[in-house]
């Protein structure tokens, strides 16, 4: 049985990574420090799991989490453009030098793999319609900035160490767990839990932006794949769909999965708001053999299920 390490295990996406392998037969230790994850995400499986309370910016931290752990999925961060843009001070404290600790402490301690949370958005101004590894543009963000950094961090781990690091860049991820009552949520939980409510969506823009949504059970795959994959190592890969959705689009789909017909509100864009983020995921698939096995309609209907429920 392998010990494994979730950093962020308590947050949205980690939470489902913790559950997955719980449900594979897997040692689980998640680390958390419960600034946005919830202990409720653990509900139904946290008697399974060995729950440490602590922050990836304490590196002596970073060392107990990993004592005796084989791999490691590093999905603590602080995960906001926005915030990232009000205080990136913090930004980097997290997103920098906590994937640094964490690093270390893997790598001190013999960890075999890492697979390190990284995002579209080190894309930056890339003008492509599709966003291909290899082709990054200037960050718009330090959010982004950030997670470039990481990335070239566990390239040099990789390289220098012969810690296997994938990165994956995870697009616009949504699913069960997300929270809407965040500052700073996503826009399908924010849209799913107002229109529920009958209230009218806003849209930052004129809405023909594109984004490239996956269902977080996919996400999960992925990261699976990637820590089981020798040929991963050293590499980003991003992790999507390969289709772009308007904004728009993503009302009109809600709209349809709802049975409503809510006109969304426009307000002015936000800043380090890419316009267009679609992603070629073929690399992906040669690697690691990943590609989505839900669609996005099936995937909101399972989201607005789960939503439902709690409303």
């Amino acid at each position: 049985m392998a010990k494994i390490l979730v950093t962020g295990g308590a947050g949205f996406i980690g939470s489902h990574i913790a559950e997955a392998l719980v449900e594979r037969g897997d040692e689980v230790r998640v680390l958390d420090d419960l600034s946005t994850g919830k202990t409720e995400n653990l509900a139904g499986f946290r008697e399974r799991i060995e729950f440490l309370e602590g922050d990836i910016r304490d590196l002596a931290t970073c060392r107990r989490a990993v004592e005796g752990v084989e791999t490691v999925f590093h999905e603590a961060a602080l995960s906001s453009v926005p915030k990232s843009v009000a205080d990136p001070i913090l930004n980097d404290d997290v997103n920098i030098r906590g994937t640094l600790n964490v690093l270390l402490a893997a790598r001190d301690a013999g960890v075999r793999s890492l697979v390190l949370a990284s995002s579209s958005a080190v894309y930056g101004d890339d003008p492509a319609a599709f966003k291909v590894e290899g082709r990054e543009g200037k960050p718009l963000s330090p959010y982004g900035a950030s997670k470039l950094v990481g990335e070239k961090y566990g390239r040099v781990f990789h390289a220098l160490y012969g810690l296997n690091v994938v990165a994956l860049r995870y697009f616009n991820v949504y699913g069960p767990r997300q929270d809407p009552a965040s500052e700073y949520a996503a826009v399908i939980p924010i849209f799913i839990s107002r229109m529920l409510r009958g209230e009218r969506p806003t849209i930052y823009g004129d809405g023909e932006q594109t984004r490239d949504f996956i269902y977080v059970g996919d996400v999960v795959r992925a990261n699976l794949a990637a820590a089981a994959s020798g040929a991963a190592a050293g590499e980003a890969v991003n992790i999507a769909c390969g289709v772009g959705t308007t904004i728009n689009g993503l009302v009109a789909t809600l709209n349809g999965v709802l049975g409503t017909s809510l006109e969304a509100r426009h307000d002015a864009p936000r800043p380090g708001d890419p316009l267009r983020s679609t992603a070629d995921i073929s690399k992906a698939g040669r690697l690691m053999g990943y590609g989505p096995a839900l669609s996005f309609s099936e995937g909101l209907r399972k989201t607005i299920d789960w939503y439902r429920q709690r409303s």
